[in-house]
């Protein structure tokens, strides 16, 4: 009796969840970061299905610790978002939901938006859904080609090819530009993104191409290729050692110059120092004229009486009479009269000299 019960009531579920059939098959979905997606979500409805129509969009969060999020809800005819990292970028894409499609378009994608999406239709008494998969891949971007190494004939060098970003698996492949050129015989690298060059050639001199794609987009970069002679490296050393010597004896030149004109302004310097303190003070008038008088009193004694009058004449004249007048005459050295008889103690011969008038004749 349990037994048929259970079987009556497996079948009633059965039947009533078979009222609401989703048609939608696709179930996988992989879009690069940035594109807009659309998760279709198409269904029938069964006349016997007669309460209002409510459609669910849920997110299934890949962290089993999370509970899986509303995103956009259908019910009573009005729309509600309640997504907050989807606001503004989800929406249904049919204006008139009752007529059974519940499509979504998600905008701008983000490496966030990854995980399983699950569409629920609701018209009691049917019920269906369906889950799918978002996978959201970054494409290649910010390529660049370069060779690491030495491109000189004879050489070994590689062609070497990095992609920024990317999600994986990245494929990367190389061709020469234009493509109708030979490709010359490289060694194999394990990995493509690298072409090994061994004993370089001038043939290896050219344009080459890598391209990296994934399952979402590509990208490319370009490669200019020049084998080259080796440089004469000892002519190049021996001007970078030559160079360095002309440097270093300009500059020696130029410290000997400046030592030289400091020693000679320094030099300058001292001579003139010197000559202001050796240079004695000018001797006053004063003691001009006291010297003058003194060599003329101590050379009375030894004049003869036949030249005496010349030298009374002719010596006292020759002191400059203003010497005498701006020079303060000292009591010390006023004039004395000497006697008679101490000129005659000093040899001195007595002359008589006719007195004269005032008018030049003798009396």
């Amino acid at each position: 009796m349990e037994l048929l019960l259970a079987l009556v009531l497996l079948g009633w579920a059965t039947d009533m969840s078979g009222s609401v059939t989703i048609t939608s098959t696709e179930e996988m979905f992989e879009k690069a970061r940035g594109e807009t997606v659309h998760l279709p979500c198409k269904f029938t409805l069964d006349p016997k299905d007669i309460n209002p129509l409510l459609i669910e969009w849920i997110k299934s969060s890949p962290d089993s610790q999370n509970s899986d999020q509303e995103i956009i809800i259908f019910s009573g005819g009005s729309i509600y978002n309640y997504s907050k990292d989807l606001k503004g970028r989800v929406y249904f894409t049919s204006n008139d939901l009752k007529l059974g499609d519940a499509s979504i378009n998600i905008t701008d994608l983000q490496l966030s938006d990854m995980g399983t999406y699950q569409c629920k239709v609701q018209k009691l008494p049917g019920v269906a859904n369906k889950k799918m998969q978002l996978s959201v891949l970054v494409k290649p971007s910010g390529t660049r080609c370069y060779i690491d190494g030495s491109s000189v004939i004879g050489s070994d060098f590689k062609l070497k090819c990095e992609s920024e970003e990317g999600s994986l698996p990245l494929y990367y492949s190389w061709q020469r530009v234009p493509i109708t050129e030979k490709f010359p015989s490289v060694i194999a690298d394990p990995n493509p993104a690298i072409i090994s060059i061994r004993n370089a050639t001038p043939e290896f001199s050219g344009t080459y191409s890598c391209s990296v794609r994934n399952r979402v987009g590509a990208d490319q970069c370009l490669l200019r290729v020049n084998v080259v002679p080796p440089s004469n490296t000892a002519g190049t050393i021996a001007g970078a050692i030559i160079g360095t010597l002309c440097a270093l004896l300009l500059l020696g030149l130029l410290i000997f110059c400046c030592c030289k004109k400091h020693k000679e302004e320094k030099y300058e310097k001292e001579v003139h120092h010197d000559i202001r303190e050796d240079v004695p003070p000018p001797k006053s008038r004063t003691s001009t004229a006291r010297s003058y008088i003194g060599s003329n009193h101590s050379s009375l004694g030894s004049m003869s009486p036949s030249n005496i009058e010349g030298y009374t004449k002719a010596q006292y004249n020759q002191v400059p009479s203003d010497d005498f007048d701006r020079t303060p005459q000292s009591p010390s050295f006023a004039p004395t009269k000497v006697a008679a008889s101490n000129l005659s103690r000093m040899g001195a011969i007595p002359v008589m000299i006719p007195a004269q008038s005032k008018d030049g004749s003798i009396v």
